[in-house]
């Protein structure tokens, strides 16, 4: 049974091995420009994935909708919440928070992100992405945006102690096509983008992957433009009762991935951090209680 909680992105993925071949078809039409192009005429979008009106219509219901039109209110929904900006968002928990204490609701909203993010994470994807950033022959890159660049940054530092060849793309600067020169098939880019999804992440995006190389990107329930660049895609959910959006999700599901990455390279990653360790020692960077 499809999860009536999650987006119509989250149905369509979960359901996709249930498809018929051009009920995938249509899925694979519905997500390449998402929510956006579920948003027409039942045969506009039926067109649009080159499959009939009853094969739409028949989706629409294996997701566990009524019909189109509860299928479509379900988008509008989702592309008001991809756009609505800090100062609505702020307005809209103040209309409707529950009662209690603001650390007792924001913890709740946290922890319900948390299940929720890990309840729908595709494992399979997952692994995967853990075995790319694992590869020794691949070269990595890290890139983040305005507010997300503070988990590109944690990343990369993690990144840059486990195994070699991690560069940090600095995507606020216009200096980030200098970075593409070195990029080779095969290599790996880690993107991170939320909500008010970066138009020069999402050219980066584009330039990379027509370069061959492997994206992986971190995003949240709506699921940035970059998804159609990404070959391996993992959302977290990111809505608090605040104007701003939460990073706890992402982080968590960021920690884990780092975590398996170092299991899989601990055979190289253990002599890099006994160095680094030493190089620690004698510079006195870090006060010792011995």
């Amino acid at each position: 049974m499809t999860d009536p909680s999650g987006t119509v992105a989250d149905r369509l993925q979960s359901a996709f091995e249930r498809l018929t071949r051009a009920e995938r078809q249509l899925a694979d039409s519905i997500l390449e420009n998402y929510p956006v192009s579920g948003l027409g005429t039942i045969t506009t979008v039926a067109a649009g994935a080159q499959v009939s009106t009853p094969t739409v219509a028949r989706m629409v219901q294996k997701l566990g909708y009524k019909g189109f039109p509860e299928f479509q209110a379900a988008l509008r929904h989702e592309l008001e919440a991809k756009i609505t900006g800090p100062i609505a968002k702020f307005d809209t928990w103040a209309e409707h928070a529950p009662e209690g204490h603001i650390l007792n609701r924001f913890a709740e909203a946290v922890n319900s992100n948390i299940r929720q993010t890990l309840a729908q994470m595709d494992t399979v994807c997952f692994d995967q992405s853990c075995a790319l950033l694992a590869d020794p022959a691949r070269a990595i890159y890290v890139v983040g945006g305005r507010i997300t660049r503070s988990l590109a940054d944690y990343f990369f530092l993690h990144m840059q102690v486990i195994r070699p060849n991690v560069t940090h793309i600095q995507s606020i600067s216009n200096a980030w096509p200098h970075y593409l020169l070195d990029i080779k098939e095969g290599d790996v880019i880690v993107i991170f983008d939320i909500r008010r999804y970066e138009n020069s992440t999402l050219k980066l995006a584009e330039m990379a992957r027509e370069k061959g190389a492997q994206i992986i990107l971190f995003t949240d329930q709506w699921r940035s433009p970059v998804a159609k660049y990404a070959g391996h895609v993992l959302s977290s959910r990111i809505v608090v009762p605040s104007a701003w959006d939460s990073l706890v999700a992402p982080m968590v599901l960021l920690e884990t991935l780092i975590a398996e990455v170092q299991e899989r390279s601990w055979g190289e990653t253990r002599p890099r951090m006994e160095a680094l360790e030493e190089m620690f020692d004698r510079t006195r960077f870090f006060r010792k209680f011995t």
